[in-house]
């Protein structure tokens, strides 16, 4: 198999994934590429200044990130309460310090930033895990 079709296989489970996916679901998907992408961020910022297209990639992976956060703020219920209030004034603070670390090629706003997208994400990961075990217990009978 060619690495084309490889990847184009890739892409159409990919694609399958988010279709199939939860809404749960999909929110993990958006924290795990948003961690990736600060990712690249992060090792582009801390190539040395001569590397090619090192701007460039530091630019790209930002704005996907900037992106993903901005989808994630989106998609947020602002009437649902408080929980929701504060996840928008996460949201904003990621995207101002994101754009902090594009202005100035700066690493540090990544980490800091990529830190606390981690804590969300496992903490989503774990609220997922742990909704799936009540529902297995409901179907068995068991709750």
């Amino acid at each position: 198999m060619t690495h084309t079709a490889a990847h184009g296989y890739a892409r159409a489970y990919q694609a399958q994934s988010v279709l199939t996916a939860s809404p749960g679901q999909l929110i993990l998907m958006l924290y795990d590429g948003a961690l990736r992408f600060l990712g690249h961020a992060r090792d582009a910022l801390e190539c040395p200044e001569e590397t090619p297209h090192r701007i460039e990639r530091i630019n790209t992976n930002l704005l996907k990130a900037q992106a993903i956060v901005s989808e994630l703020r989106a998609s947020l219920n602002l009437d649902a309460g408080e929980y929701a209030t504060n996840l928008d004034r996460l949201y904003d603070y990621y995207l101002r310090r994101l754009f902090e670390a594009n202005m100035k090629k700066s690493v540090k706003p990544v980490i800091e930033v990529e830190g606390l997208i981690r804590q969300l994400r496992d903490g989503w990961a774990e609220m997922l895990k742990n909704e799936g075990a009540a529902r297995l217990q409901q179907a068995r009978g068991v709750a």
